[in-house]
């Protein structure tokens, strides 16, 4: 389990790490599916589990989502075999790129998204000034940093929540470079009105965010909150023919007086069969997971 801290907390996070001493304690699983440990919390944070999954199944909003343009892997690659060195990479990481040359002026204000297993849908696509302002985050580079020295038009693969995609993209000379980096240019779709509401009484924690799919898609790792006076945050999944529910929680807390600091932590779930186009899902949230990068700015609607 990977400790990623305290830093870059983000609103959720912070609510959630509020409501760190009502966490319960889950184990391993059961038969239905549905990972827990004994007593009445276990079972209803498994109750939980299923209202959201019923909620989901067969609804307009699983429609609406399978039906969108919802990134679940990297919206920018970096030039072919990757940033030279660890100057190059820090650069990318904190955001310190330097323009010095003419980016297109605003084209096209839509494009086509297309899957690789067939479809397409029509999104809104940002000009290459503002792609460059979420790379370089819309302030001046310090030392060291990456220079781009101009754009163009292009296309990209991203990972999504229906299978690869083909997407507009716009593809950032960068000094030094003999390929370019890419960042996708498509607007991702808008989240759909859950059909079932936050959790109210509930034991559990909300988890931050989703950092990758496993290629094979029978594993996922997500981030998840816990305290300092507890053994780490635990996951439990429910797995439904149309959707995979993550209830978040914490195992292990320890007497004595301990403070409302908060963790977040990598954690890896292991599936019973692929992800597939199944909606993954937030058992205390009961919205879909958004994924998030480590660097890079967010591709998703959160």
């Amino acid at each position: 389990m990977r400790d990623l801290g305290i830093r870059g907390l983000r609103p959720l996070s912070l609510f959630a790490a509020m409501g760190l001493a009502a966490l319960a304690v889950t184990g391993c699983g059961d038969g239905d599916g549905h990972r827990k440990g004994p007593g009445a919390d276990a079972k209803a944070a498994a109750r939980r589990a299923r209202q959201v999954a019923e909620a989901w199944d067969g609804s307009t909003a699983a429609a609406a989502w399978r039906a969108g343009y919802h990134p679940m892997g990297d919206v920018i690659q970096p030039p072919r075999g990757g940033l030279r060195g660890p100057a190059d990479q820090r650069a990318f990481r904190d955001h310190d790129l330097v323009l010095r040359g003419t980016l297109p002026a605003a084209g096209r204000t839509d494009g086509q998204v297309t899957w690789a297993r067939g479809g397409s849908v029509a999104r809104p696509v940002v000009g290459a000034a503002e792609s460059y302002e979420t790379l370089s985050g819309g302030r001046d580079a310090g030392k060291p940093h990456l220079t781009v020295t101009g754009a163009e038009p292009g296309e990209m693969t991203v990972a999504t929540s229906r299978g690869p995609a083909v997407v507009p993209a716009w593809l950032f000379t960068l000094e030094g470079y003999a390929t370019p980096l890419r960042q996708a240019a498509v607007v991702p779709s808008p989240l759909p009105r859950p059909p079932v509401g936050r959790a109210e009484g509930v034991p559990g924690l909300p988890l931050d965010r989703l950092v990758r799919i496993a290629a094979d898609g029978r594993s996922l790792t997500v981030v998840a909150l816990s305290g300092v006076c507890d053994d780490g945050p635990v996951v439990s999944v429910l797995e439904t023919h149309g959707s995979v529910v993550l209830s978040g929680s914490a195992e292990g807390r320890k007497g004595g007086a301990c403070t409302k600091q908060a963790r977040l932590r990598q954690v890896t779930v292991k599936l019973a069969r692929p992800v597939g186009d199944r909606v993954l899902l937030d058992a205390q949230t009961g919205r879909p997971v958004p994924y998030k990068p480590a660097y890079g700015p967010s591709p998703s609607w959160s």
